[in-house]
């Protein structure tokens, strides 16, 4: 598998009912929106555990929207240089930028179609769709700037709720704010209570986003507070650190996405400028997404286990962008029509 080191895992994850899938580098809807969705507390449900996906690591007409990123960020904060892919620190900004805050970025409308491949590198970049959702780390720059030559927008997937051993910048997390193991080997929840420390290490994350020329950032994990992370964290812990996620977003001049946390989506539409969502058709979720599509917001839905006759019709009623995956999140797609 070619720029990858590893072996495809299944685990538990996000609280949802089962395994996902992905690559770990050294270790080998119809939903009632007047009902809140319940709380997931990091538990399996049996009939389904080994077949479906919590989380991964992750054509057709949409307007992927515009952007303009020419405007640079605040600096990170205290103890947290900018990252490059080997884990040394790189200057902050490029020569010529500006420190002013931008003003406005790219924001997805629905209707767009994306793509969504986190492993079996090198990116597959003739997929029909809008928008490519792709690993931060393990995708270069040359990459993401022959899908932009192709009129494509480019995510950037971390991980913002957990602390990943492999990962370049893995030493930058105090040893006090790991938790519980999620799951998978190398990888544990973060106390995200801790927003001072993390903050300034996300943004270091989000400058290498920028740096490479991505469009948008999908943070994954961050909904640790209905799983059993090993901290006693809150719905307003997660509220916080969710929202300091999309500021550093945008001081940088990049979109955000929320991925899952549907409780929160009420409380959240309005800081993040699209959303991710994976098997809100399985798990009778997908309604809860009307207030992204109500603000104008995109709402990336993957299933993995759903044949798409059984989700495409009611979520593309929905205005969502959903497609089919499986487990790897390679470049294996199948599309709504």
């Amino acid at each position: 598998m070619a720029g990858i080191t590893g072996v495809a895992l299944y685990g538990p994850g996000d609280g949802r009912a089962g395994g996902f899938a992905r690559s770990l580098p050294f270790v080998g809807e119809n939903h009632d929106d007047d009902q809140p969705v319940a709380a997931r507390e990091g538990t399996n449900k049996a009939s389904d555990a080994a077949n479906t996906s919590s989380r991964s690591k992750v054509g057709g007409n949409g307007d992927p929207g515009t952007v303009n990123n020419s405007g640079s960020p605040t600096e990170s904060g205290p103890g947290a240089e900018p990252v490059s892919e080997t884990g040394k620190p790189v200057a902050s900004t490029k020569p010529g930028q500006s420190s002013k805050t931008p003003t406005t970025w790219w924001k997805p409308k629905p209707g767009v179609t994306w793509q969504w491949q986190l492993t079996a590198l090198p990116i597959d970049t003739d997929a029909a769709a809008d928008i490519y959702d792709v690993d931060l780390f393990d995708v270069d720059e040359t990459t993401v700037t022959a899908l932009h030559q192709q009129g494509r927008k480019v995510i950037c997937y971390l991980s913002a709720g957990s602390y990943e051993d492999w990962r370049p910048d893995a030493g930058s997390f105090p040893e006090a704010l790991l938790g519980n193991n999620n799951g998978w080997p190398g990888e544990r929840w973060l106390d995200i209570r801790a927003v001072d420390v993390l903050i300034p290490i996300m943004e270091a994350r989000f400058d290498l986003c920028r740096r490479k020329g991505f469009d948008g950032i999908e943070v994954d994990n961050v909904d640790g507070y209905t799983n059993g992370t090993g901290f006693p964290l809150s719905p307003a812990d997660q509220l916080a650190y969710n929202r300091r996620l999309a500021k550093a977003a945008h001081e940088r001049g990049l979109a955000i996405a929320l991925k899952n946390d549907v409780d929160q989506i009420p409380q959240l539409v309005d800081d993040f400028d699209l959303a991710i969502n994976e098997e809100c058709a399985a798990y009778n979720e997908c309604g809860a997404y009307k207030p992204f599509i109500k603000a104008n917001k995109a709402v990336l839905h993957a299933e993995y286990n759903l044949e798409t006759d059984k989700f495409c019709g009611d979520s593309s009623a929905l205005g969502l962008s959903s497609i089919r995956k499986n487990l790897e999140l390679d470049a294996w797609v199948q599309t709504c029509p």
